[in-house]
């Protein structure tokens, strides 16, 4: 074969394995959005003063108070997940600032008497610590040592040669302190230790993590390809039979496809499970409401019976449907993932405030079932009004609402997602500023609701970073470029493959028994206990 010959297949199979890309290639910013990006910064900026001011050194400010609470563990969880927004957005001084904090905190001890969170920590203090170290250039070697020192005493979570992590240790001893844990607590430390794998230079970070997942993939399962959510790390059997995109289980299926596109991994396990989880969904879970049609992923219960149930945390599964999608070239699934994000917008386009509850429920064309009281009347006129009700009223300071509105706007350029953006950023100043800085609300029906006295880490991790990167340059941390960790950490990623997966359809493993155990559960994204 002539060299020309070589040199010319060689650049048509090249041609031919290309990868489309995620983001729409000719998206153009309204001349509006810096004008709301500047209001998105300063929200930032008058949330972190007051953070400076009050609760420096802290997990989190408690703006109505004007003091300060430790519930991670005392290492400055504000710190750790501000920083890689900082960078974002320009403000160097405060990062460096973060940088020697860090630098001078012991992580090798819990500064206060809890447990330590394996999952917490490492999407918040792990990630947050990693992803900075990227943006910055790879400039401050300090923020891997930090996620190393943690990443070291978390590593004892495994126990023996168990493949699966307990979700809560003892720093003192290394000894876990609860008997049960879930999917998302066990599978959603891929994306961080790989990357800790990789600026180490210890492919143990790795290892342990996808032995957890590869566990959880070839499991026995209620529904094909969708574990139960909860699981006993001794074991590694599943405890109940609840299925869920929701809390406790969330980030397990958000990360399957993620960690194929981080890594661009050989192994096609991943992303086929991701694939087979959503070819469940789309069989089992999907529902429209009777009134206007909104889709929504219900939860599938103990009882094998339909929950029609809606959450704020679940709400990132539009935007990971969207991603997913794009990434296995397969526009059912980017389209599916619009209709869902649309939908738990309309959760926000419909309340008072036009911010967005905690928790909702639905009528489908199966009833309105949802393991709790049926509907009050004042709840069905709300439903008839917009196509869901409301179940828990507060709003936390969440961020998947916007985060799935931001992958949708990337991807499409509609600017219903652009407008959508500008109404939570209009609500937000409007509605959440506290006594300082900002601060969720109790009731998102109520345009005087008390205010929530906890401003958590991922405010500025998540929502204003969220927020922000939608009136960005868009190719300013790209989708094409980046995967976000379930925190919105985002982590430089290699050129992406032609497409992910094996491409020959859903790939549930061979049918296994499901005789799950029963046992109690850690609770899900708990608030802290004066809140309540």
């Amino acid at each position: 074969m002539t060299s020309f010959r070589r040199w010319f297949l060689a650049t048509l199979v090249a041609f031919a394995v290309k990868a489309e890309s995620v983001q729409k290639s000719d998206l153009q910013l309204p001349l509006s959005a810096v004008v709301y990006q500047a209001e998105v910064k300063d929200i930032f900026v008058t949330s972190y003063e007051a953070y400076q001011k009050y609760a420096w050194g802290y997990d989190d400010l408690l703006p109505v108070s004007e003091t300060y609470f430790d519930g991670r563990n005392g290492w400055g969880a504000s710190i750790a997940d501000a920083m890689g927004t900082m960078w974002i957005m320009g403000l160097t001084d405060w990062f460096e600032q973060a940088v020697n904090f860090t630098a001078n905190a012991d992580f090798t001890i819990s500064h206060t008497p809890d447990t330590v969170s394996l999952f917490e920590t490492t999407i918040r203090y792990v990630g947050g610590f990693l992803s900075a170290y990227e943006l910055s250039g790879e400039k401050y070697p300090v923020l891997v040592e930090k996620a190393q020192d943690l990443a070291d005493q978390m590593a004892y979570a495994w126990i023996g040669n168990q493949s699966i992590p307990y979700g809560h240790i003892d720093f003192t001893n290394n000894q876990p302190t609860l008997d049960t844990t879930n999917i998302a607590e066990a599978g959603t430390l891929t994306l961080e230790w790989n990357r800790l794998s990789k600026y180490t230079g210890n492919s143990t970070y790795q290892t342990l993590a996808e032995k957890s997942v590869q566990h959880m993939i070839q499991m026995s399962t209620p529904l094909p390809g969708m574990p139960a959510q909860g699981i006993n790390p001794k074991t590694g059997d599943a405890v109940g039979g609840y299925v869920t995109w929701g809390g406790g289980s969330d980030s397990y299926f958000e990360y399957l496809i993620k960690y194929a596109r981080l890594t661009n991994t050989d192994d096609n396990s991943y992303a086929d499970a991701w694939l087979t989880a959503v070819d469940t969904s789309m069989k089992k879970l999907l529902r429209f409401s009777t009134v206007d049609n909104w889709l929504y992923l219900a939860d599938y219960d103990d009882k094998k019976k339909i929950r029609h149930v809606g959450s704020h945390l679940a709400c990132f599964y539009g935007g990971n449907w969207i991603l997913g999608g794009k990434l296995t070239n397969n526009e059912t699934l980017v389209s599916l993932g619009l209709q869902l994000t649309d939908a738990c917008w309309n959760t926000y386009a419909s309340t008072t405030t036009g911010i967005g509850p905690e928790v909702f429920a639905y009528v489908s064309s199966d009833g309105n079932y949802t393991g709790d009281t049926a509907p009050s009347q004042d709840q069905l006129d709300f439903y008839y009004k917009h196509g869901f009700y409301i179940t828990a009223s507060d709003y936390y300071l969440r961020p998947e609402v916007l985060e799935s509105n931001f992958y949708a706007w990337r991807v499409t350029g509609d600017p219903k997602y652009y407008n959508n953006a500008v109404s939570a950023t209009i609500s937000f100043k409007k509605y959440l500023p506290a006594n300082v800085a900002y601060a969720g609300i109790y009731d998102v029906m109520r345009v005087d609701s008390d205010k929530i006295d906890d401003m958590e880490s991922f405010w500025f991790a998540e929502a204003l970073k969220y927020l922000y990167l939608t009136f960005d340059d868009p190719n300013h941390i790209s989708l094409d470029e980046y995967v976000f960790n379930t925190e919105c950490h985002p982590f430089k990623a290699p050129p992406a493959k032609s497409s992910y997966g094996s491409g020959l359809g859903p790939h549930p493993v061979p049918w296994q028994p499901f005789s799950p155990e029963r046992a109690p559960l850690p609770a899900v994204s708990p608030k802290p206990s004066f809140l309540h």
